[in-house]
């Protein structure tokens, strides 16, 4: 049940482990890039890992969540458990600075941070009432935009003034990996116990009833004989609207996450004539979407509690569309700006509807499983998009991935047009 103890509790701890995250999202988008190349001169493989690095996290997070059920554990302390490997990863990065520490610290890392987010939306489903989700999430975002700004500025200069330095980038983000293990460990939470009725009453470590998941996990989970993964890929075949919006993001997700790190690429790489300084690139790819971030994510947390979630991924999509093509079609500083305050814009909604979209769609006692098949897939494309990216600025032109990644994330929209009115039903007869 939800009590406004464990949802003041919940805010409280998650808004200051926001603080961390947004210094770990500057990590993971822009400085362990700008590190590889400015530091290392990585090629395109090495640059390529780093991009990926989260989303090998996300990937694994379909193992994670039936490990964690297994674990009896509160679900919370497992993602603080995470953490605190990615803490120890980076620290060892700053003390043995290679190419090769570098890609380890940001796949283990930028991994772990990203890989309990199923765990998180699960939290997020049994702490917040289902009207306040939006609007609770949204504000740490904030919380979190705001951190990546303000660090992103004074890591932008600290690598200017001499790249040699980014070891204290390295320890700031083991720093803030423990922080943020700490806010989770404080934050109430449920183990993802997989029970028949029969075990209902039980209590968790916490001493609050664990979270039902499905009824042929617990068999598993007692006898022990079977482990499946994959289990949860049992709801692509009977939930059809989950099909369909997967396959809508694949589309869009794909597209975006080429260019997503091909904005450090172009900004730093001296083949496309612009050849920033650190401090300069984290300006474009940090600064100026982080104010168009703060200034709507508000807007976007009442909007996904409130509106129909196809019209708002919809919208969500033509944005990204529209923030490539300016980005990279241009390289007048204009269109920078603007690339950058479109994508910060529709990007403050994307981070909403990623992280709570399945609490609109899954059965109560199915979130977890649900986020796990959804970040699995944001991990395969995350994995191969920047591979994919990287090894065709070897031949192509730039502006032209670019406008070819805008016409898929138009496709992927158009998808998910005949899915409007099918929620518009579920709605009225709900």
């Amino acid at each position: 049940m939800i009590t406004p103890l464990v949802t003041k509790l919940t805010y409280r701890f998650d808004r200051l482990r926001s603080i961390p995250a947004g210094i770990l999202d500057g990590a993971s988008n822009t400085f362990l890039l700008i590190i590889a190349v400015k530091a290392f001169e990585a090629g395109p493989t090495p640059k390529s890992f780093i991009a990926a690095a989260g989303n090998i996290g996300l990937l694994l997070s379909l193992w994670l969540v039936p490990l964690a059920e297994r674990s009896r554990q509160p679900a919370m302390r497992i993602a603080a458990w995470l953490m605190i490997a990615g803490a120890i990863s980076f620290f060892a990065a700053a003390a043995l600075p290679t190419l090769p520490m570098l890609i380890l610290a940001a796949v283990v890392g930028i991994g772990a941070a990203n890989a309990i987010i199923p765990l998180t939306t699960s939290m997020y489903r049994d702490n917040y009432a289902p009207r306040e989700r939006g609007k609770y999430v949204s504000r740490t975002f904030v919380v979190r935009i705001a951190a990546t700004a303000i660090f992103g500025e004074l890591a932008g200069r600290l690598l200017t003034e001499d790249i040699s330095l980014f070891r204290l980038l390295l320890v700031a983000f083991g720093v803030a990996s423990l922080f943020g293990a700490w806010c989770l460990w404080q934050i109430p939470s449920k183990s993802l116990i997989h029970i028949s009725d029969s075990l209902v009453n039980k209590t968790s470590v916490d001493d609050t009833p664990p979270l039902p998941i499905s009824p042929h996990g617990g068999e598993e989970l007692r006898t022990g004989i079977k482990f499946n993964a994959f289990g949860a890929m049992r709801f692509l075949k009977t939930d059809r609207v989950l099909r369909w919006t997967l396959t809508s993001w694949m589309l869009m997700g794909f597209a975006n996450l080429m260019m997503w790190p091909l904005r450090v690429e172009f900004l730093a790489n001296p083949k496309y004539g612009l050849l920033l300084d650190p401090h300069e690139i984290a300006i474009y790819t940090i600064l100026i979407p982080s104010v168009a971030r703060l200034a709507l994510s508000p807007l976007w947390g009442w909007l996904f509690d409130r509106m129909n979630f196809f019209v708002l991924r919809i919208t969500l999509n033509v944005g990204f569309a529209l923030g490539i093509a300016a980005f990279f079609t241009g390289s007048s500083t204009v269109g920078l700006i603007i690339g950058a305050l479109i994508f910060g814009a529709s990007n403050a909604g994307g981070e909403i509807a990623w992280n709570l979209w399945v609490t609109k769609f899954s059965p109560p006692e199915h979130v977890a499983e649900y986020m796990s098949v959804h970040t699995f897939f944001t991990g395969v494309r995350g994995i191969a998009a920047p591979l994919l990216a990287f090894q065709l600025t070897q031949t192509l032109d730039i502006a032209g991935i670019a406008l070819v990644c805008a016409a898929f994330i138009v496709l992927a929209s158009l998808i998910l047009v005949p899915e409007i009115r099918g929620q518009q039903n579920a709605l009225k007869q709900s």
